[in-house]
């Protein structure tokens, strides 16, 4: 890793916390990743598990170099920037040292955002009924993840499978707190729409970050 390129992109962004653990959702399942979890979030998912980030200001700010020597102390190169909304931040600089460093990048995101920032290798796109995506993300995704809180959310997930691309790939998640009661729901509709995937919180199941 060339830590003076690094320093010289240096810039810094709030950080709520950073860990290596099994990537538990989506595409990815099951493989090594070091998160980076970044403060601000304005969307404001009544149902999110992760609140605290919402607050900008509540989270100390970590330079770039830092970030990245942390994560390359692991064996993994899957990184996954979360939040909060990570495209809230310029995601140039990140990016660009992680992928230095040899490191997949990766992004989960609700698209709500002005652009979207920084080189990706994975874009998992996860919109939310409270705040419109911004359409740029729609041909950029390489993931669709809907949430399930109730049924009419099925016809929400299907109106943004025809916005993205067809090589996107399509995955319907049940909200963590409503899984005994919509996965059922979730299986049945796979069934019939096969063009669906499901995707569980498996990391909650293993009792893991």
């Amino acid at each position: 890793m060339n830590i003076d390129k690094i320093e010289t992109q240096a810039t810094s962004l709030p950080t709520m916390e950073y860990f290596y653990t099994i990537q538990g959702e989506g595409f990815h399942q099951g493989r090594a990743a070091y998160f980076i979890r970044l403060g601000g979030c304005d969307v404001g998912c009544h149902w999110c598990d992760v609140k605290e980030s919402w607050d900008l200001n509540a989270h100390p700010k970590m330079s770039i170099n830092q970030l990245v020597t942390e994560a390359a102390q692991h064996t993994g190169r899957l990184a996954v920037i979360t939040g909060g909304e990570p495209l809230m931040h310029n995601l140039e600089a990140l990016t660009g040292a992680l992928h230095e460093a040899g490191f997949e990048t990766n992004i989960e995101t609700s698209g709500v955002c002005e652009s979207v920032t920084g080189d990706w290798d994975w874009i998992c796109f996860s919109p939310k009924k409270f705040k419109q995506p911004n359409p740029e993300i729609y041909q950029k995704a390489n993931e669709l993840k809907v949430i399930i809180l109730n049924q009419s959310d099925f016809g929400w997930a299907e109106r943004f499978s025809g916005l993205v691309s067809d090589n996107c790939m399509l995955y319907l998640q049940p909200e963590w707190s409503r899984t005994e009661t919509m996965l059922p729901e979730i299986i049945t509709y796979v069934k019939n729409n096969p063009k669906w995937r499901i995707s569980l919180q498996v990391h909650k199941f293993m009792n893991i970050p």
